[in-house]
């Protein structure tokens, strides 16, 4: 290929259909385990969900919402998911919750252990860094299109690209929770004898875990708006019915899938905001 200097034309998405293709080829089997892993917990998490009978599930919900906020978020949680069923988007709903779940483990997994590297490295760092620039810079439905082409439409590419999109929150945040634990305190462990582990998980861990606990509330919010967009992905539960409004121009359709959505949102927000504020009073309270 000829280069001219005055009117330059890089065929870069050539290159890089290119290259899914060959992977797509190549490791056809690992992606295809992918899809049945990835398939199999998205089916085990939307049956524990749908199938008990919907006022068992938000009792459920009511008291894990007890547990880790109070009667206040119990209350919301009973009035906003009884809200969600009587408007006829349970079963949505629970689908994307499923998703969400799916997403978020898989994120929370891959993004925490990448983030102690990162904090213990610099040069893991410094190599994590334009990655997760390059993730989060990346529009989200940018995603959608490749992914698609590899795996075909369905929930699996909307796990997918909801992990991707999800992830560089919790790595930065982990990171940033490792490192602003206090140096003289790592090196009271080192002191006392204290291997590199158990100065990890006894000292910086513990320390660490209110903002951790931020960085994978911010992933499961990002997961959220991402299986929204996953509808155009194939994906079913509410970010379809969105999809559905939009193209039948349903607006009924539209507010109720939405107003779902934002129930699941806050739920999950005050959820995993409260068990962060929980892990920093029991740290002030052992210091």
């Amino acid at each position: 290929m000829e280069f001219d200097f005055f009117n330059p034309r890089i065929p870069f998405g050539q290159w890089i259909e290119s290259f899914i293709d060959w992977s797509t080829e190549t490791f056809s089997l690992l992606l295809s385990l992918l899809s049945t892993v990835l398939g199999g917990l998205y089916d085990f998490f939307f049956w524990a969900l749908s199938s008990p009978v919907y006022l068992i599930m938000i009792v459920v919900l009511a008291a894990l919402a007890w547990l880790a906020s109070g009667w206040k978020l119990a209350v919301f949680t009973l009035v906003g998911f009884y809200l969600i069923r009587a408007l006829d988007q349970w079963t949505n709903s629970m689908s994307t919750l499923a998703l969400v779940i799916v997403a978020v483990l898989i994120a929370v997994a891959i993004s925490i252990p990448l983030g102690i590297l990162a904090a213990k490295s610099d040069i893991v760092s410094t190599i994590l860094k334009p990655v997760l620039d390059f993730m989060q810079s990346m529009p989200a439905l940018a995603y959608l299109v490749p992914i698609i082409v590899i795996f075909g439409i369905g929930q699996v590419p909307g796990a997918i690209a909801t992990i991707i999109f999800a992830l560089p929150p919790g790595v930065r945040l982990t990171e940033l929770a490792i490192r602003q634990v206090d140096p003289e305190v790592v090196e009271a462990g080192q002191a006392f004898g204290a291997s590199d582990g158990h100065i990890l998980s006894r000292i910086q861990l513990p320390l660490a875990m209110p903002t951790i606990m931020a960085g994978i509330n911010q992933v499961i919010m990002l997961a959220l708006s991402m299986v929204v967009l996953a509808g155009m992905a194939g994906a079913q539960g509410l970010g379809g019915a969105v999809i559905s409004s939009i193209s039948s121009l349903n607006i009924a359709l539209g507010v109720e899938a939405g107003l779902a959505v934002v129930i699941i949102a806050v739920y999950l927000d005050r959820v995993t905001a409260a068990l962060g504020n929980r892990s920093a009073l029991e740290r002030a309270r052992s210091a």
